[in-house]
């Protein structure tokens, strides 16, 4: 996999002359295909793609912009069918941040890791990461090994490198802006394509103004699988509080010693009907069988059931404490603990 046969990638919106000295160093470190990716600048930026063209790259046009991961398939797809003889790829971003070096390190990586998607990852430890990159990182990061158990130091790296027949399977991935580069890492742990980490120089020029990246809009859209999750655990959770409350005021004086236990188990079996439609379907899209899945599912809820009755019931037993004010809290903890069972073993698909 001679470096000759990689193609360097790069996607840009509104760039400046950092560009230009980008291509140069690339172009002189050994990489003879390079491909830009002008997603929408206006003509006031079009001197900076006509210096890159003269030093050898390729540049593609998009005339409205599209979003970084539109930008990103719009290269794929113009290396699978006019650079047939690349066997891989590296994309890099336009700003500077991304150095001859450390695509070189990428390359190699690939070379000994051909089926692996390979991330450049910066240190942000250092001192001079701007905040909201280190902020936005730290958080994403988190996210990513709680929910999807992705453990990456670095997941909104712009410089990573992966073969012709990933860059195949990629165009597939769903998102068209910032997104889409999160996308690509569900898709590569769902289908447990390995992913490898190189330690890259970390790089913020003018404290990464050049960043197109709009931390709202865009976060929204990087989370929104998550948000499906929460908000399919948190309407199970207010239907599963109603109806214990309700348990509770109507059965403490029936049943005076076990209103606890009867209210969580009623509550617990109609909200996890709910729950389970909604997780299996909505949010992590299960293609096994339904009974496969439901009888897992169901054993997870039963023990899950009972250690939330068995710990409220005990609370209440050594707190002045109403019943309700206890369960809150023990079953945001078992929650959390379901989400991760529910992920590695309920729905988790199976090759």
């Amino acid at each position: 996999m001679d470096k000759e046969k990689i193609a360097v990638l790069i996607p840009s919106l509104s760039p400046d002359e950092k560009l230009v000295q980008t291509v140069r160093e690339i172009k002189e470190a050994g990489f003879d295909r390079i491909l830009l990716v002008n997603d929408g600048s206006t003509e006031e930026y079009d001197m900076f793609f006509e210096a890159a063209k003269e030093l050898g790259a390729t540049v593609l046009r998009h005339a409205v912009n599209q979003g970084k991961g539109r930008a990103l398939k719009t290269g794929f797809k113009y290396i699978l069918s006019e650079w047939r003889d690349c066997c891989g790829v590296i994309t890099a971003d336009s700003d500077g941040q991304h150095k001859p070096d450390d695509l070189l390190k990428c390359r190699d990586a690939l070379q000994n890791n051909r089926d692996a998607l390979i991330m450049g990852c910066r240190d942000f430890r250092k001192n001079e990461v701007p905040f909201r990159s280190r902020f936005g990182n730290c958080c994403t990061s988190f996210i990513m090994k709680l929910f999807v158990g992705v453990s990456l130091s670095d997941t909104q790296t712009g410089l990573r490198a992966f073969s012709a027949d990933r860059m195949k399977e990629y165009l597939d991935v769903a998102g068209e802006r910032f997104e889409y580069e999160t996308n690509v890492l569900l898709y590569s742990k769902e289908e447990e394509i390995p992913m490898v980490e190189v330690p890259i120089e970390t790089i913020y020029l003018e404290q990464n103004k050049s960043s197109h990246f709009r931390p709202l809009i865009d976060s929204i859209k990087i989370y929104k699988l998550f948000l499906r999750y929460l908000f399919a655990s948190f309407s199970s959770f207010l239907v599963d509080i109603v109806l214990f409350s309700c348990g509770v005021f109507f059965l403490r004086d029936i049943f005076p010693a076990y209103y606890i236990v009867i209210s969580t188990v009623g509550a617990r079996v109609l909200s996890s009907v709910y729950n389970f439609c909604m997780n299996r379907k909505g949010v992590f899209k299960s293609k096994e069988a339904w009974v496969k899945t439901a009888v897992k599912y169901y054993v997870l809820a039963l023990i899950q059931m009972l250690a939330s009755a068995l710990t409220v019931w005990g609370l209440c037993k050594v707190l002045p404490v109403h019943e309700t004010v206890v369960k809150i809290p023990v079953d945001c903890a078992l929650f959390v603990i379901s989400f991760l069972v529910q992920r590695e073993w309920v729905f988790r698909r199976k090759k």
